[in-house]
Formats: structure tokens, sequence, C-alpha cells
């Protein structure tokens, strides 16, 4: 069995990151201007995201929420944001797709 560069991954496996909500939609595109490229955002970043600066949880509160540790969920809340932010100053479609994540239903005891 071959090993290294195009043989997969190697290494530990990613670990799913729980997901509460799937975004109502995936891809969005700028209006006016000629699309120049597109960024794929997954679904892990969009929740990381979300849990932050909608929800306002602070990033332990959030981690703990997705079931990672609070530096994998600073890796994928940087890398959600850098994308973002990428896609609207440079007039690039966004798309959200993809990441290793289980969906989870809401808890309504609280």
């Amino acid at each position: 069995m071959a090993w290294g560069r195009g043989f997969g991954r190697r290494g530990r496996p990613r670990c799913p990151r729980w997901i509460y909500m799937l975004p109502a939609a995936s891809l969005f595109i700028p209006l006016n201007v000629p699309s120049k490229g597109r960024v794929v955002v997954s679904y892990p970043e969009l929740e990381a995201m979300r849990l932050v600066d909608v929800e306002g949880l602070t990033h332990e509160e959030a981690a703990s929420r997705m079931g990672v540790s609070r530096k994998t969920f600073w890796m994928d809340l940087k890398s959600g944001r850098r994308k973002v932010v990428e896609a609207l100053t440079n007039g690039m479609e966004i798309e959200i797709i993809g990441g290793q994540y289980l969906l989870k239903q809401k808890s309504s005891s609280k």
C-alpha cells in the first residue's frame, strides 16, 4: 500500500463536529459584479461563526457545544471567517458544503 501525497490522509482522522442547524441557502453569489471565483465554507466552519457571532457564546462554550477542543474550534472559526471576508472583499461566491459533522437536535430542556 502506498502512502504519502495523493494517497489519502495520514495521521489522526478528523473528529466530527456537532452542528445544530443547516443553513437555509448553500450558495451566495454577488450581484452586479462578475464572480471572481468561489470559496467553500464547511458546515462546521459556519456553525462556529454562528455560535460566536450570532448566539454570542464564548469560544469555550461554543467548543463544548460542538464537541471539540478550544484549539480545534478556533481553527474552524478562523478558517471560516477568513474565507467569508475574502469572498466579500473580492466579489467571490460563497458555497457552504461538506465537512465532518453530526447534525444534533436542540434539547428543549434548559
